[in-house]
């Protein structure tokens, strides 16, 4: 068992934290001192579930500019991208349109010993489609009647269902949406979509409240994450992952770097000198 000792399918009792004092601010050398350590709690894991052959989908969900992106960049960075896989979907294409809502997301789940992350996933039914109005009303509600029963069938066929929703708050999401129309390195960032999104503040607190008021299930829990803080919300979100699995620790195995051969020895640096290698301007 993992030194965070967690229980698969944990309860989630804790409250959410005060916000009256503000926390002093995290320094970059403890962050990536404790991200580090995590880190390395991650491989461990990641070895457990190819071993098991353990199957699981992990739903990254909040606001614009709520951190997701960096979240999902921190547990992943260190790890296999053919065991933890990241599935970002675009916009519907005409064809996808029309198939069922469920459809393009089954396809892209978990064979054993695979994590499928999903940066937004099929709760946007729930958010950015009805508030931007690309579905109606009646299609929103069957969703939300049909999530559990959907979520629920998941985790009774082996599936580990794990779903984070992100808070942001109003200043904050300000600050971050100003930074980035300030930074032209960032400002890729943006889109339309994310501008519209901050005008409808409200409409997005109404579905949120509704969406977890329908999904949130013993099965299928919804784990929010107070995410003011990028560094902390990071760590707090990769802790809480690592409790979720009885994982192993990593085994201490110890590796031989292999001698060369040299029976077909030559001078194979002598043959690059005429190749096309780029100009060294540093």
């Amino acid at each position: 068992m993992s030194k965070h000792d967690g229980k698969k399918k944990a309860k989630h009792e804790e409250k959410a934290p005060e916000t009256d004092a503000p926390r002093e601010k995290l320094r970059r050398k403890d962050y990536q001192r404790e991200l580090g350590e995590l880190q390395v709690e991650l491989s461990a894991l990641q070895s457990w579930i190819k071993r098991t052959g353990e199957r699981v989908v992990i739903v990254f969900e909040g606001r614009d500019a709520a951190g997701k992106g960096g979240t999902i960049r921190a547990i992943t960075e260190r790890l296999s991208p053919r065991v933890f896989q990241v599935v970002a979907l675009p916009a519907p294409s005409d064809r996808e349109k029309t198939q069922l809502y469920m459809q393009r997301y089954l396809q892209h789940f978990p064979a054993a010993g695979e994590v499928i992350i999903f940066d937004r996933s099929w709760y946007n039914r729930a958010g950015v489609e009805i508030v931007m109005g690309f579905c109606t009303e009646d299609e929103r509600d069957h969703f939300l009647v049909a999530t559990p029963w959907f979520e629920n069938n998941l985790v009774e066929q082996g599936i580990t269902l794990i779903k984070y929703w992100l808070e942001v708050g109003d200043a904050e999401q300000e600050r971050r949406f100003r930074a980035r129309i300030e930074d032209p390195v960032r400002q890729w960032k943006l889109s339309p979509m994310d501008l519209e999104s901050r005008k409808r503040w409200y409409e997005y607190s109404r579905a949120r409240d509704l969406m977890l008021s329908a999904t949130d299930t013993d099965t299928a829990p919804w784990s929010i994450v107070r995410s003011d803080d990028k560094k902390r919300a990071r760590l707090n979100v990769i802790r809480h992952l690592l409790s979720q699995f009885p994982y192993d620790p990593l085994p201490k195995t110890k590796v031989k770097m292999p001698d060369r051969e040299t029976d077909d020895a030559y001078d194979d640096q002598a043959s690059m000198v005429d190749r096309r290698w780029i100009p060294e301007h540093w």
